[in-house]
């Protein structure tokens, strides 16, 4: 225990996330839920912040991608293995599992910045001897199995977590829950208060309210998860909370996780304006504030461009809101520095495919989930014009991201995506890259020229890879939706696509065809100049404005320290 003792003292804030991207060789990570964590750890250790991080080990990964010859995509088991890269604790908590007690030991992965603060990430782990072979494998696949499975994975970060956080010795004030994964832990602070006083249920929803900051990141309705009373009754029992007294808290037919901690946060927020706005018609009645999110710039941004940063603005890795002056940087020396990231890409596109692309060609890339709202086959609506816009200006697109293995929509664009590429080829250069993780990512954020972003309005919670790009230069050419719509400042910052709103997303397609052949190739190839000052209005407008450094300045004063 003595590994944990430092911490225990001076932390007083509690992250629950289901996922967190640590490092590319930890698997606990998805997509950008993960990515968002992780970046959210990273900046805690540089503001000193007194934040633990809980999260599931998920011993098997989410999911390692192979492409089959026909374009479809082979999902894999992704494991890691915890003893590599944490420390075990020597403690075990254990909650109730369809009447058995499942243990549960934490792992101490620790966080640390540059000067040296530290931050502490505890992984839960039911892969343990003392539990039964079923119970073992709770933590193994992120995002796995049927409903009965993941509501079991659900109880261990909530309600787990602030079991293990209590026997470790934490005294937590606040509990930050990063989506509503982890809303059972309201419930188990709920619980707790009941027990401890005969004071009346009302008064102690409020106390639950006072402690807890729920961040939602979902506008779909069918991302909130639902659990039917009968599976929590039989995974959770009587003894637990009895659900007609979680009904008026949670949904009179299902469990809704994120209702559920709607009623028992005191303190809600989307991750960008116009997602609080969405959130907000979705669940009116309650106060829905906005962060919008960021990312952590010394992790994204290429090495040429932090050695082009850190000779004008030394401690702009610890205070990024400096790259406002980034429109001072060296025309020469910012193009050097993207060809250099460009130059990399190519080199592991022609690793990873044996795809040989020009280095002198625009290169517009498409990295994200693969499903059916995100639109990654939008680029693709014309074949016709897709093909006489090429042969006007020469291009070239990569594009990588995964579909969830019960996706069967996303599964099916990848198909159709490889489709049109067969297509396309030899005329356009394209590849797909598989396995689209967190090294790949630093990778296409850094190496591509345009970055493509083409989500249905308003269905875009925030995004964050558009960030990341701009940190490196590239430009962004995307839809009104998510961070986007604060981020654009047309011809400037990169371009839309479309008219703000949801009218009109029929035509965006042809939008973003008479964008690229108007504005955006155009310049590249005829004003390499008016390129270069656009790279470097991106970086000083964005990168000093969405990161996470901001982002948890702003979560800390508006949503840790309340009246």
């Amino acid at each position: 225990m003595t590994g944990i003792l430092p911490y225990t003292q001076r932390t007083s804030i509690a992250y629950f996330s289901m996922e967190i991207a640590l490092r590319p060789e930890i698997h606990s990570y998805s997509g950008g839920l993960g990515i968002l964590a992780g970046d959210t750890a990273r900046s805690c250790a540089d503001l000193e912040l007194p934040v633990v991080f809980v999260s599931l080990a998920s011993r098997a990964g989410y999911l390692r991608q192979e492409i089959a010859p026909d374009g479809s995509q082979v999902g894999y088991d992704d494991p890691w293995e915890p003893s590599e890269w944490a420390t075990p604790l020597d403690a075990m908590i254990a909650v109730s599992v369809e009447g058995r007690s499942v243990w549960i030991r934490p792992w101490l992965y620790v966080v640390a910045c540059p000067l040296g603060h530290l931050v502490p990430v505890l992984l839960l782990d039911t892969d343990l001897d003392q539990n039964a072979p079923e119970d073992r494998s709770i933590t193994d696949h992120l995002y796995g199995g049927d409903d009965v499975y993941r509501l079991k994975q659900e109880v261990v970060l909530g309600v787990g977590g602030v079991r293990t956080l209590q026997a470790l010795g934490f005294s937590i004030r606040t509990y930050h829950l990063n989506e509503g994964h982890a809303a059972l832990l309201t419930l188990e602070l709920l619980r707790r208060r009941r027990r401890s006083g005969p004071n009346g249920l009302e008064h102690e929803v409020d106390h639950v309210r006072d402690v807890c900051v729920f961040t939602t990141h979902t506008p779909v309705e069918a991302g909130h998860d639902r659990f039917s009373y009968e599976h929590v009754r039989r995974v959770l029992g009587d003894d637990f909370i009895a659900p007609d007294e979680i009904r008026p808290l949670a949904g009179e037919d299902r469990l809704n996780m994120t209702r559920l901690a709607l009623n028992l946060s005191g303190y809600v927020n989307g991750v960008a304006r116009r997602h609080a706005e969405t959130t907000q018609r979705m669940f009116p009645g309650y106060r829905i504030a906005a962060i919008t999110n960021g990312v952590h710039a010394p992790t994204w941004t290429h090495a040429g461009f932090a050695e082009l940063y850190q000779g004008i603005l030394p401690n702009w890795g610890h205070e990024p809101e400096l790259l406002v002056r980034a429109d001072q940087l060296p025309d020469e020396e910012v193009w050097a520095a993207h060809q250099a990231a460009k130059h990399e890409l190519l080199d592991e596109v022609r690793r990873r495919t044996g795809i040989s692309m020009d280095q002198n060609a625009p290169l517009i890339g498409f990295a994200r989930r693969m499903t059916g709202y995100k639109r990654p086959d939008l680029l693709f609506s014309d074949m016709q014009r897709l093909r006489s816009l090429a042969a006007k200006f020469p291009f070239q697109v990569v594009v990588a991201g995964k579909a969830h293995p019960r996706d069967t929509q996303g599964q099916q664009i990848i198909r159709d995506v490889h489709a049109r590429m067969r297509q396309l080829s030899p005329e356009i250069r394209m590849a797909f890259l598989p396995n689209y993780d967190m090294a790949l990512a630093r990778t296409l954020v850094a190496g591509t020229d345009v970055w493509l972003n083409t989500p249905l309005p308003p269905l875009e919670a925030s995004g964050t890879s558009g960030m990341k790009a701009a940190l490196n230069g590239v430009l962004n050419l995307s839809v009104l939706d998510g961070w986007w719509i604060e981020a654009c400042v047309e011809g400037v910052t990169g371009w839309s696509i479309g008219r703000d709103g949801p009218e009109g997303a029929e035509q965006h397609g042809r939008d973003l065809y008479d964008k690229l052949e108007g504005e955006v190739l155009p310049l590249y190839y005829h004003d390499r100049a008016g390129w270069i000052r656009m790279m470097k209005q991106g970086i000083s407008k964005i990168a000093s404005y969405f990161n996470s450094q901001r982002m948890m300045r702003r979560y800390t004063t508006e949503a840790y320290v309340r009246p």
